[in-house]
């Protein structure tokens, strides 16, 4: 005859166990979708990157805007 007891340990055992998994779901779903966004905000800024660079090789500016650029204040005066 067995006792009832250890039965019991091990059901609760059994729902800790499955608590703690959905858990660990969760947090994964999570942590997939934070690596999806932070992944789409590289992209965008190597872009950005890419399309700086190009201008940079051009010349930069145009010369209008580098003489305007070139008599604007700075911000602190």
């Amino acid at each position: 005859m067995t006792s009832p007891l250890p039965a019991a340990i091990s059901e609760e055992r059994l729902i800790d166990i499955e608590i703690k998994l959905a858990r660990q779901e969760d947090l994964l779903d999570s942590l997939s979708q934070t690596i999806y966004q932070q992944q789409k905000k590289i992209t965008e800024l190597e872009l950005l990157l890419q399309g700086m660079a190009r201008r940079l090789r051009q010349g930069g500016d145009s010369d209008n805007e580098r003489a305007a650029i070139e008599h604007e204040k700075p911000p602190h005066y």
